[in-house]
C-alpha cells in the first residue's frame, strides 16, 4: 500500500514562494494514478469544521445539540449540490452541454458559494421546521457562526484548485497558480490578486463580529440577518478584485447583484424583528427602557376588598 504512494515533494508541495507570488498545487498526493486532491479534502473539512462549530455553540445553548450532525450533514450537502447546480446551469452550461458525465466533478469551477448558502439556509429551514425547532434562534446561536467558519476554511479549497481568482495586479506581487490551472490558462504567469485568500481572512473578522452581536441586546434574528449583511458586503467589494469571469450587468458582475438583493432583504429582516420584538437593531438596551412614565399606560388600581 506504501508504495503505491506517491510521496514526491512535487506532489505534496502546497506552495512555494515565486516572484512575489504563490505557485499553487491542487493534489496533496496520489494513491497509485488517482490524485486526492486538496479542493476535497478542504471541503470536506470546511463541513466538518463547521458542524464542530455549530455542535459547540449547541450544546452551550443547552438546545438542539443532538440534531448538529443531521442537520450540518444534510445542509452541507446541499450546498454543494446547489452551488454546483447554479454553477453548471448559469455560468458554464455551453461547455458541460457536451460533458454531461462530468457534471459531479465538483473541483471544476464551483464558484457560486452564494446559491450553495441559500439552498444549505432552505433545507435548514425545513430542517428546523420538520423537528420544531425555533429556526430563528436557531439561526442566530448555532447556523450563522458556523456558516461563516465553513465559508472561510471552504476558500482555501478555491486557492488549491486554482479558481476563484482574482485578476492581474499589475506588479510583480500576488498568486500564481499552478500550470494546468484555469487561473493558468486565463492570465498566463502573471500575478493575481489574491481575492479568495482576502475573502477567507476576511471571513474571521465577521465571525468575530457576530459573536460580539450576541452579547448585546439584540431581537431574534437579527445575528443571522447580520450575517448576510457584513458576507454580502464583503462579496460585493471583493469582486472588484476577482478576474475569473467578466460578465457585466448595468456595470457590476452577477455575484455584485446577488449581493445588493441579498443584502437589502437580510436589512430588511433585520429592521423588521427589531421594530416587531420592541428592540433597537442593536445596543445593550431596549426601546422599553427609555419610555418615561409620563408616556407609559396608567397603571389600574387594585379593588380593595374593604369597601366603606
Amino acid at each position: 500500500m506504501l508504495a503505491a504512494l506517491d510521496w514526491s515533494w512535487y506532489n505534496l508541495e502546497v506552495f512555494v514562494i515565486y516572484r512575489g507570488g504563490y505557485f499553487m498545487h491542487p493534489y496533496l498526493f496520489f494513491i497509485g494514478n488517482f490524485p486526492i486532491r486538496a479542493y476535497g479534502l478542504i471541503l470536506m473539512s470546511a463541513i466538518l469544521l463547521a458542524i464542530l462549530v455549530a455542535y459547540f455553540f449547541a450544546r452551550q445553548d443547552g438546545r438542539w445539540h443532538h440534531h448538529i450532525l443531521d442537520f450540518g450533514l444534510y445542509c452541507g450537502f446541499a450546498g454543494i449540490i446547489g452551488a454546483r447546480l447554479w454553477d453548471v446551469f448559469f455560468f458554464y452550461w455551453h461547455y458541460y452541454k457536451d460533458h454531461l458525465l462530468e457534471i459531479p466533478f465538483v473541483f471544476q469551477f464551483l464558484i457560486v458559494i452564494q446559491f450553495g448558502v441559500v439552498a444549505g439556509i432552505l433545507v435548514g429551514y425545513w430542517y428546523t421546521k420538520r423537528h420544531h425547532i425555533d429556526t430563528w434562534a436557531f439561526a442566530d446561536i448555532v447556523a450563522a457562526p458556523a456558516l461563516i467558519i465553513g465559508q472561510a476554511i471552504g476558500r482555501m479549497a478555491n486557492v488549491m484548485n486554482g479558481d476563484a481568482f482574482g485578476h492581474p495586479t499589475g506588479g510583480d506581487f500576488g498568486i500564481l497558480y499552478k500550470a494546468d490551472s484555469l487561473a493558468r490558462r486565463v492570465y498566463g504567469d502573471q500575478p493575481l490578486w489574491p481575492a479568495e485568500i482576502w475573502e477567507s481572512q476576511l471571513d474571521i473578522v465577521i465571525f468575530v463580529l457576530l459573536l460580539g452581536m450576541r452579547t448585546l441586546n439584540h431581537a431574534k434574528g437579527q445575528v443571522f440577518a447580520l450575517y448576510v449583511m457584513l458576507y454580502s458586503l464583503l462579496r460585493f467589494f471583493l469582486e472588484f478584485l476577482r478576474g475569473d469571469y467578466v460578465d457585466l450587468t448595468i456595470g457590476l458582475k452577477s455575484a455584485q447583484l446577488s449581493s445588493l438583493f441579498f443584502f437589502m432583504i437580510a436589512l430588511s429582516c433585520f429592521l423588521w424583528v427589531g421594530y416587531k420584538e420592541n428592540k433597537l437593531p442593536v445596543g445593550p438596551w431596549s426601546i422599553a427602557d427609555e419610555i418615561t412614565p409620563e408616556f407609559s399606560a396608567p397603571k389600574k388600581k387594585k379593588k380593595s376588598n374593604n369597601q366603606n
